[in-house]
């Protein structure tokens, strides 16, 4: 049985999962992901290289680091996860710049702890307050053994692209006029991307129109809005991409909000 339920508090969102059948896409998101695997091991591509993450493992996600995700096995498994965005994940280790994780999974069971006392926190609807100071005690502990400012920064080409695509969510994609601004040809510009991202253009931009309206949902409460506002032809397309990248369906998710009644 595959079930995902989402709750947020305190700027941040923490998933309950368990999966058998359902398979990710590939996609990337804009939030630090990190998880515990509960039972099962859990099965991605992660810049090209297969992880299994086992019971017990942390796994550790970067802003915008493509990934899919997969049961390894038909025994399925559970897991959580955490998506903090990363102002706020820089504010709480003040820190200016972006860092990275240096390793995608770790069997750490301070860590592990950690992490499963903030997403039982947040998934059972504790104040605000105690998922601050467990959030603290998390970076803390990330701090100490997993951040490295060391990586590859974006390239002026690909920042100004990312920026255009942003800009544009409400439209199709125009892939002529990114690659005519950039001076690039349309082939030349899809391969750089992909190489740099590890994800196309199109996904890309999918990925970042199903974030916007994920926002609009959990701040307006109107799905009908989503659609309409991030350019998708109707309720059962955004439904079917949404689920690809987020286990469950733009309509269940607004469903989970409302009953919780949680933001």
């Amino acid at each position: 049985m595959d079930k995902f339920i989402y709750k947020k508090s305190a700027g941040m969102t923490a998933l309950s999962a368990s999966m058998t059948e359902f398979t990710y896409k590939k996609h990337s998101h804009k939030e630090y992901a990190i998880g515990v695997t509960l039972r099962g091991i859990q099965q991605y591509t992660l810049d090209g290289s297969l992880q299994l993450s086992y019971q017990n493992g942390v796994m550790l996600f970067n802003p915008e680091q493509a990934h899919d995700g997969m049961a390894h096995d038909a025994t399925g498994l559970d897991y959580v996860m955490l998506y903090i965005d990363p102002q706020l994940l820089l504010e709480v280790i003040e820190k200016k710049d972006i860092v990275r994780f240096s390793n995608p999974i770790v069997y750490d069971h301070g860590l592990e702890q950690r992490v499963l006392n903030l997403s039982n926190a947040i998934l059972s609807g504790k104040d605000e307050a105690l998922c601050s100071e467990l959030l603290l005690s998390l970076t803390d502990r990330l701090v100490q053994t997993n951040f490295s400012t060391d990586y590859k920064k974006d390239n002026t080409l690909i920042r100004k692209a990312k920026d255009m695509l942003h800009t544009n969510l409400e439209n199709v994609l125009k892939l002529d006029d990114i690659c005519k601004e950039l001076d690039l040809s349309k082939f030349k510009f899809i391969r750089s991307f992909k190489a740099h991202t590890g994800i196309s253009p199109y996904q890309y931009f999918l990925n970042c129109k199903l974030e916007r309206a994920k926002q609009l949902i959990e701040k307006k409460r109107d799905i009908y809005s989503a659609v309409a506002e991030c350019g998708f032809v109707d309720l059962t397309h955004l439904n079917k991409h949404f689920k690809s990248v987020y286990g469950t369906t733009a309509f269940e998710y607004m469903s989970h909000l409302n009953e919780d009644h949680w933001m």
